[in-house]
């Protein structure tokens, strides 16, 4: 085969076996990626909310707008940025070297994300605007490569899910992490000044997460690579996936799942704050849940080896359901209920994530197997989006309810308003787990499946010429 590469002058990619037994150390550095990006998407579903109803002083209902208003700017952005990583070419892969070069950006996005200029409504309502839309931005640009990352490492199914597994145990780690000390280190840090403590938490987290995407920078290898000879543009890109009936469940399951986390993690603080009354529990509450959601991913691989990826999260997303609206009934004083529905739902939320992102790597190598060709990037950028609207669109609604049932920042609500907090932490949660259940009940690519498709790649490898290097 003549190697491409070689005639534009660029260093000739070494061959490597797409079906690789990952090494724990690759796993782990891998994973810990995940573990920095979540020091942002904790920070962002947990307190971005209550940051700018409480702290700066946007209305809730124009807040919510603005998350999903600022959606319009993924949509865009994303999709380029996966064609962008598709036709990356460089000596340390397509991938990876983003990770190394855009995590300061990402940081200084965070800092102004989170800072308070002294300006009018309006003003602060278009710097709002301008500055999430950056950082969102910035996320893309690592995120979408990070996630593709995942795809191309190796092609061994049960590998795939515990590499994915691995890391929503860091990204959970990282959630329970936020959870617990946001709050505590904005008040430390800020020694009065609520303003310089959340510039400064998100400062250090910003640290923190460059230096672990740089851990995965150096820990990983590439190893699949799309078909030799693929010459193909994003538009025919996108019209593979809309013709890639698994990855479009994917996308509408990744939305709506994303919803629930989000507006049970976003309405936790409003929950313990103004329904409950006991604000001094939110942190630990939301602590537990993240250490809960990282013990589910934890156990997935386990779970993978008897139970059919598809059927589990059928059930899992069931029991979601069941006790979320469960939840419901249980009374103000209780706490303690309170805290094991809280663990026990997380537990079931857990396997979610590792679960979703190896049926999206699974998705690309079944277009490779339908189409012969392959765009993991594009892939996953799609992806990333739907989890970002989903997480938008539950933002938007809880903000949105608040407003309609008349919320005020830091004032006693009114016993609707109190209802309708409570609703958004239990039963409208687990009306949304039914409809995923629903969802993925549809999802088409069983182990069988996946198997032949990874014989049928494997053997069209092989018949390919080997490159001379």
């Amino acid at each position: 085969m003549y190697n491409n590469n070689i005639a534009r002058g660029e260093r000739p990619v070494t061959h490597h076996d797409r079906m690789a037994k990952l090494s724990l150390k690759e796993k782990v550095g891998y994973a810990v990626g995940d573990f920095g990006f979540n020091l942002y998407w904790a920070s962002i579903a947990s307190f971005l909310a209550v940051f700018y109803t409480d702290v700066f002083g946007i209305p809730a209902a124009a807040a919510g707008t603005m998350f999903l208003v600022t959606k319009v700017v993924d949509a865009i952005t994303d999709p380029i940025m996966g064609a962008v990583a598709d036709r990356t070419k460089t000596r340390w892969g397509k991938f990876r070297p983003y990770l190394l070069f855009a995590g300061v950006p990402m940081a200084g996005a965070a800092v102004i994300t989170f800072s308070t200029p002294d300006l009018n409504e309006s003003g602060k309502i278009i710097y709002a605007y301008i500055t999430y839309s950056f950082m969102m931005v910035m996320y893309t640009i690592l995120s979408t490569p990070y996630s593709s990352l995942s795809g191309v490492l190796t092609a061994r199914s049960q590998d795939r899910t515990t590499l994915i597994s691995f890391r929503f145990i860091a990204a959970f780690v990282g959630t329970a992490l936020v959870n617990k000390f946001t709050l505590p280190l904005v008040e430390w840090l800020g020694q009065g000044n609520e303003t310089l403590g959340w510039q400064l938490t998100m400062l250090l987290y910003g640290i923190i997460a460059a230096i672990v995407f740089a851990i995965t920078f150096f820990s990983t290898t590439e190893r699949i690579a799309p078909p030799a000879g693929q010459n193909t543009n994003p538009l025919n890109d996108i019209k593979d996936l809309l013709n890639n009936r698994p990855w479009v469940i994917l996308i509408v399951l990744a939305m709506i799942i994303m919803m629930t986390i989000t507006l049970r993690g976003g309405s936790g603080y409003y929950y313990f704050a103004y329904y409950v009354e006991r604000p001094d529990l939110i942190s630990n509450y939301l602590f537990v849940q993240g250490i809960a959601l990282g013990v589910g991913a934890a156990l997935t691989p386990l779970m993978t080896k008897f139970v059919d990826k598809t059927k589990l999260l059928m059930l899992l997303m069931g029991i979601v359901g069941v006790l979320s609206i469960g939840f419901y009934f249980v009374p103000r004083d209780a706490i303690g209920l309170m805290f094991t529905l809280n663990i026990l739902i997380s537990l079931a939320l857990g396997p979610k994530s590792p679960l979703a992102w190896s049926m999206y790597a699974d998705s690309a190598d079944y277009t490779e197997w339908k189409t012969g060709r392959r765009a993991t990037g594009m892939t996953f950028s799609a992806a990333t989006f739907a989890q970002k609207l989903g997480g938008a669109l539950g933002s938007a609604f809880m903000l949105w309810m608040l407003a309609a049932i008349g919320y005020v920042a830091r004032e006693a609500q009114t016993d609707a308003s109190q209802q309708g907090i409570a609703l958004l932490q239990t039963v409208i949660p687990g009306v949304i787990a039914f409809i995923a259940a629903f969802v993925v009940s549809f999802y088409p690519l069983t182990t069988e499946k996946l198997e032949q498709i990874q014989t049928d790649l494997k053997a069209r490898e092989a018949e390919q010429p080997t490159a001379a290097n």
